[in-house]
């Protein structure tokens, strides 16, 4: 029966090598639900058993939102740079060759413009799979350019959060980014056209200190956890037992930090019944 027994003692996944979204035949809820991996992406990733929404990424929003996954990505070859020269369990720069590597992804968040619904939009997604999807300056460049695009072309703008916040490696240059996108956020309102940001499970940080609770309709999908810093941290710096379910979607729903909590079947209606409201156009 030696080939029972571990060997080696201590085995860890790392934190990037785990997956939401199964690569096997099952997948296993936090409820306990057991789940076809081929039903479930049927389903938009999203649990027929209880509701539980897995995380997703930039390419299956996309096609979510954009009529017949059809659509033109914005900067795509836009990638980090090392000007701070950091080093922290390894060389940044060599963190962004492997990440780049294993993800096929050339940052935290990508830009594209398609139709949904018939009508042109703008939507820029953020890739958890990407540095725990954290905040650099190109995830702000980024950003921006998706923005002057709707602004250049008069198109709706759509944000996906999906962020552990600051990107660390880049230090001031990253905090930057919240200034930055918020400014050009007020100019896409100058423009007075439609910006629905949708938080998705996590989004904390700088992100929602920023650009995730900017939106004219700020929504969520169900469960997400949104907040600035993290339970635990909270707790230990006000010295209180925090409400139950505290920095849920629903909490924050119930407190006034959302307008609408979105299930992922109904979100590319909902989004663009929103931009037809504010925009007073015909309903699609």
């Amino acid at each position: 029966m030696a080939w029972f027994k571990r060997k080696e003692k201590g085995i860890t996944t790392a934190t990037e090598d785990k997956m939401d979204i199964p690569k096997g035949l099952w997948y296993k809820s936090p409820t306990g639900k057991i789940i076809d991996a081929d039903e479930l992406a049927r389903n938009l990733f999203v649990s027929p058993e209880d509701g539980f929404h897995v995380r997703i990424g930039s390419a299956e929003y996309f096609q979510i939102l954009f009529d017949n996954n059809e659509f033109v990505e914005l900067d795509k070859n836009m990638t980090s740079k090392d000007p701070l020269n950091f080093v922290d369990t390894k060389k940044y720069g060599d963190r962004l060759k492997e990440v780049m590597e294993k993800t096929k992804l050339k940052d935290a968040v990508r830009t594209a413009v398609g139709k949904s619904k018939g009508k042109d939009l703008v939507i820029c997604c953020m890739d958890f799979a990407f540095i725990g999807g954290s905040m650099g300056a190109v995830v702000g460049e980024k950003i921006v350019r998706g923005i002057d695009h709707a602004i250049k072309h008069k198109l709706p703008f759509v944000m996906i959060s999906k962020s552990g916040g600051a990107r660390m490696m880049e230090a001031a240059y990253s905090l930057m980014q919240l200034a930055k996108t918020s400014v050009k956020l007020a100019q896409l309102a100058d423009a007075k056209l439609p910006y629905i940001s949708l938080c998705t499970d996590p989004t904390t940080g700088g992100t929602t200190a920023s650009y995730a609770m900017l939106g004219d309709i700020n929504i969520s999908e169900p469960g997400a956890l949104i907040g600035f810093a993290g339970p635990r941290v909270v707790r230990d710096t006000t010295g209180k037992d925090l409400p139950e379910g505290f920095q849920t979607a629903e909490f924050l729903l119930e407190h006034g930090f959302l307008d609408f909590i979105t299930p992922r079947k109904e979100l590319k209606d909902n989004i663009n019944l929103y931009i037809d409201l504010i925009q007073n156009n015909d309903i699609r």
